[in-house]
């Protein structure tokens, strides 16, 4: 299968195999009655291909202590993000998902913490993904050095597309992540109300403001590169 060769890209070692299929009704528990219908028009297989962890690759983790690698492959050309998601928050594990769809694939990772309320859902703080790909093209690395922290952070920027001038942690990316989010959603919001604004002195200090918000995002923006 296709994404069998994607996961061959990623150079994993043998011992990280584990090439088991997962029936789609395994997250019903966990599922609406909507989101169980997409698991069946979207999802043809899942497939639980790989595990990173101190046993498989002989790497250690402060927070995490293991990686999965889920090979997804799609009905249809779609982010499926309702389902990854069901799938992402069942398991406690950081999940790198591949899913594919003839030629063509997408990546994706998030950051996920406990539910204090539901110990069975994980919570998603933020989740990257890439652009659709060819099959071809595998611009991303597995970097296995260091640590299972390491490896999940470095995953994360790279799909990001962030180049940070000095190693930032996992919180520190999400929380970037959600501030950059926060202040451009914001702005956007402001510019709507700055073109339906007719009173001049309003525009005057909402375009004040506009400035404002513009400077903080690239105060933060600035300390990494595309």
């Amino acid at each position: 299968m296709y994404c069998c060769q994607i996961v061959k890209i990623f150079d994993l070692p043998i011992s990280t195999e584990i090439n088991k299929a997962i029936p789609k009704n395994s997250f019903d528990t966990y599922v609406s009655y909507k989101q169980r219908k997409q698991f069946s028009e979207l999802i043809d297989r899942i497939k639980w291909a790989n595990k990173l962890s101190k046993q498989t690759i002989n790497l250690n983790g402060s927070d995490i202590h293991e990686i999965q690698i889920f090979e997804i492959t799609l009905k249809c050309k779609t982010y499926a993000d309702e389902v990854l998601d069901a799938i992402d928050k069942a398991i406690p594990y950081p999940i790198i998902f591949i899913s594919s769809y003839e030629d063509e694939y997408f990546v994706r990772l998030a950051f996920k913490h406990p539910n204090p309320a539901n110990e069975n859902i994980s919570v998603l703080d933020w989740t990257y993904k890439s652009a659709w790909l060819n099959g071809a093209d595998q611009p991303f690395v597995l970097n296995l050095k260091y640590s299972l922290d390491r490896v999940v952070n470095d995953f994360a920027i790279q799909l990001s597309g962030k180049k940070f001038t000095k190693r930032v942690s996992s919180t520190q990316l999400v929380e970037t992540e959600q501030k950059i989010c926060a202040i451009e959603k914001a702005i956007f919001q402001l510019k709507k109300a700055i073109k339906k604004e007719v009173q001049f002195n309003k525009k005057v200090e909402m375009n004040t403001e506009l400035h404002e918000l513009n400077a903080k995002l690239k105060r933060i923006t600035d300390k990494f590169t595309y």
